[in-house]
């Protein structure tokens, strides 16, 4: 439930307030893009079955690039 709220909650920040993704680097962009797909994966419950797919879209690896992501947006800002 965490990650479904996280990445929901970041989704809707990044969708409602596009300005303040103008001057973002692509690839700090593609971090927090990438964490929110991986909590929405993780948040609804689906589990892959291939162990690589499995840690990917895992709920460390998604708290970990929207964290790392948000953290490195604000800093920049």
């Amino acid at each position: 439930m965490i990650s479904l709220l996280l990445a929901l909650g970041m989704a809707g920040l990044i969708l409602t307030y596009p300005k303040a993704l103008a001057h973002t680097s692509h690839g700090l962009l593609m971090l927090v893009m990438l964490g929110v797909s991986a909590g929405f994966v993780h948040g609804v419950g689906f589990v892959p079955e291939h162990r690589v797919w499995r840690i990917m879209f895992g709920p460390v690896v998604a708290w970990a690039l929207m964290f790392i992501g948000a953290f490195l947006f604000w800093t920049n800002q």
